[in-house]
């Protein structure tokens, strides 16, 4: 058992863990094929402007509840009142349910980095990916173990193994993605792919396209699964949030725009869709790496790069139930983070066959992979970030001022606590569920 509660050591571990909390799958995998989905330059446009302004007020509040209260999701919402908890719990249960699907992703992704390895020679990139994920035992295999590495860094605690993988696996994820971007910079045709991220086409401004891009940021950002109010409790108290969470935000941007660059150049370099939508990552980019010169050099780095990225964010999503189940139940980290990788594991693997042998289950008309992406982004995700913006805003009556030096920024939080994002998030569920 933990007998003193942790804090990070220092601005710079809080910070660097936070952005890597935030950067993830959601930025090099979700980003890309969502905006290439709704419009590109319109699309990034939209995204910036939400992400600076609406979003600033959800990530700030779940930093501050935590840092208040030095208590982790439960024990936040008990502290404000005890009927609360139940609200609580929903954090860490939805962490697990993300985790669940999240870490599928993160299963073929070390299958992506082995087939570089071993120059596999794959002649229909559909085809392999499609027959990939249907087999009932290897995609299986590979998500449990990248299930055990998230859980394994966070079994060793905060110092030894949540900071020291993001102050690792964050330098070397800039570092490569960097290198990704200068080779996509150079194929031929690359100057299509920056025009169509960075010339607007107003006509496809519209309400859906507005809120996929205010989903991607709450999505992004980790913002309702209860990680960042646990990252918020082990904040020292002498620490401001204001610049913390700009940091966040501008770090977390940069990479989404890096990924962009990175990617939309080489589609349009071969004539590749767009819009070609989540496979874009594991079926489109792979068609592209095999005719360029150093491809599996290449495809190795790109998909080394997607698995730092999945890593850094998966610790933090195991973090939130793990802190849960210290503090609560007095369990041990090891303890902890056992039940958790059962817990997760229970649930990843129908998801994980839900491609092949369990495909005919439909829950909703969607199978269970599906179904848990569904569940948490567009109900539970908002719904978490719901419910703290309104318990802030109108029950604690949090004040902008307290937080916040600047007095009109203080206003404008105040305004965006109880008004702006409570109607935003009510619309996004709404959208999502219709």
């Amino acid at each position: 058992m933990e007998d003193k509660r942790p804090v990070w050591t220092s601005k710079y571990a809080f910070i660097v863990t936070a952005v890597g909390s935030a950067v993830g799958l959601g930025n090099i995998w979700r980003f890309p094929y969502i905006m290439g989905q709704n419009g590109g330059a319109i699309f990034l446009i939209t995204y910036i402007l939400l992400i600076s302004t609406i979003c600033f007020v959800p990530l700030m509040n779940e930093l501050y509840i935590g840092k208040l209260t030095k208590k982790e999701c439960v024990g936040a919402y008990e502290s404000m009142h005890h009927n609360l908890k139940y609200l609580g719990a929903l954090n860490p249960i939805t962490g697990i349910l993300i985790a669940s699907f999240y870490f599928i992703v993160g299963g073929w992704i070390i299958n992506y980095i082995w087939k570089s390895l071993t120059c596999a020679q794959i002649t229909n990139y559909e085809n392999y990916f499609s027959e990939f994920i249907q087999n009932p035992i290897y995609p299986s295999i590979l998500t449990v173990l990248f299930i055990f590495i998230c859980v394994f860094v966070t079994a060793r605690g905060i110092k030894r193994g949540i900071e020291t993988a993001n102050k690792t696996l964050m330098p070397l994820l800039a570092v490569i993605l960097i290198f990704l971007v200068i080779v996509s910079l150079r194929l031929p045709n690359a100057g299509a792919g920056l025009e169509y991220m960075f010339k607007p086409d107003f006509s496809k401004l519209n309400f859906h396209m507005v809120l996929a891009a205010l989903g991607q940021a709450f999505f992004t950002l980790s913002i309702g699964m209860g990680a960042l109010l646990t990252y918020g409790s082990y904040i020292k108290e002498d620490k401001s949030l204001v610049k913390s969470v700009y940091t966040i935000i501008l770090s977390d941007t940069a990479f989404a725009i890096l990924a962009g660059i990175m990617i939309f150049p080489a589609v349009f370099s071969f004539n590749m869709p767009p819009n070609s939508g989540a496979g874009l990552v594991f079926v489109t980019l792979p068609k592209i790496f095999s005719q360029i010169p150093f491809g599996n050099f290449i495809s190795f780095a790109f998909f080394v790069l997607l698995f730092c990225a999945a890593v850094t964010s998966g610790i933090s999503i195991v973090e939130g139930p793990c802190a849960t189940l210290i503090e609560r139940f007095k369990m041990s980290r090891i303890k902890a983070c056992t039940l958790i990788f059962f817990a997760i594991t229970l649930l990843a693997i129908p998801a994980t066959l839900s491609f092949g042998l369990l495909g005919n289950i439909k829950l909703f008309d969607k199978n269970i992979f599906d179904f848990l992406d569904f569940l948490t982004s567009n109900v539970m995700l908002p719904l978490n970030a719901l419910f703290l913006c309104l318990i802030s805003g109108w029950y604690l009556k949090v004040k902008g001022i307290n937080i916040i030096q600047n007095k009109y920024m203080a206003a404008l939080f105040d305004i965006g606590l109880k008004y702006i994002v409570p109607i935003a998030l009510m619309s996004l569920m709404f959208l999502g569920l219709n």
